[in-house]
């Protein structure tokens, strides 16, 4: 997802908190709606797509709390960023365990929460514009795979090649931190030790 077209709902009661963050947001090359409780919220969030939701945890009504309980408890998993006057790591706290992905005490500077936001959405963007799934520790796939003769070696999907045929797969045959003896293993009975 490119995050600067992110679609941003902000859900805040204060008026020039909402009108602030709808301009700013905006320049920033968010898409920014804004409403002023959890009924506006959930209209909104009934009609189009949300890629985020910036929440205050002191609404009128059902407050931010209870909201991203709700949501989380529906199995929503669109990112919360909270937003309080109450900034006590007791508030954070309850706030992070009951579902909001981070958190962020009034006052703040906008460029702050721009950075925020952006953070979250790196952390929720798939990594899915490769179907090779890298294994845990292995290098990044913006490697190149090293090639020698007929063979290649992809350290990130930790495979080798012979000619495009795949011969390898996994860590026990390509990782150094395997032990000789389970390379061994490996090596002899073309499958890794339990």
């Amino acid at each position: 997802m490119n995050q600067s077209a992110a679609n941003i709902l902000v859900v805040d009661d204060d008026q020039r908190l909402r009108d602030l963050l709808n301009r700013y947001l905006g320049e920033q090359g968010f898409g920014v709606q804004a409403v002023a409780s959890a009924p506006a919220m959930d209209k909104v969030m009934g009609k189009e797509d949300v890629d985020m939701i910036i929440l205050d945890l002191m609404l009128p009504g059902e407050d931010g709390m209870s909201v991203c309980r709700r949501l989380r408890a529906a199995g929503r998993r669109t990112p919360i960023i909270m937003l309080t006057a109450k900034g006590d790591e007791a508030d954070r706290i309850a706030g992070l365990d009951v579902g909001a992905d981070d958190y962020l005490p009034k006052p703040f500077n906008p460029r702050e929460l721009v950075a925020r936001i952006k953070a979250v959405l790196r952390r929720q963007s798939p990594v899915a514009s490769s179907p090779v799934v890298a294994s845990p520790g292995a290098p990044d796939d913006s490697r190149k795979p090293v090639k020698f003769g007929p063979f290649e070696i992809n350290l990130a999907t930790r495979t080798l090649t012979r000619n495009g045929k795949l011969k390898s797969r996994g860590c026990a045959s390509m990782c150094p931190t395997a032990s000789p003896m389970s390379r061994r293993h490996t090596s002899t009975t073309g499958v890794p030790p339990p």
